[in-house]
């Protein structure tokens, strides 16, 4: 690899606003709130407003679409037009 060109990770937080949930990883993001961290050091902390601890593909709770209903809501709502 070439030497110079690539960004530089450093520890950061991940807050997720919707469950609570925090994450301490590496990113090339950086950011100027902070937070201490269970270890006691402090970290920057960047919010995202869902994550793998928030979102419904993840935690299972997706919501599940009534598409038969949809049709029949716009077979009657159209009823007798075109016919």
């Amino acid at each position: 690899m070439k030497s110079g060109i690539h960004p530089e990770y450093a520890p950061i937080v991940f807050r997720d606003l919707a469950s609570g949930a925090t994450f301490l990883t590496r990113s090339t993001v950086g950011s100027d709130k902070t937070i201490e961290w269970e270890d006691g050091n402090t970290y920057p902390v960047i919010d995202v407003e869902i994550s793998s601890e928030s979102h419904p593909f993840y935690t299972g709770k997706q919501r599940i679409m009534d598409s038969a209903g949809r049709v029949e809501k716009f077979k009657n709502r159209y009823k007798g037009f075109g016919s």
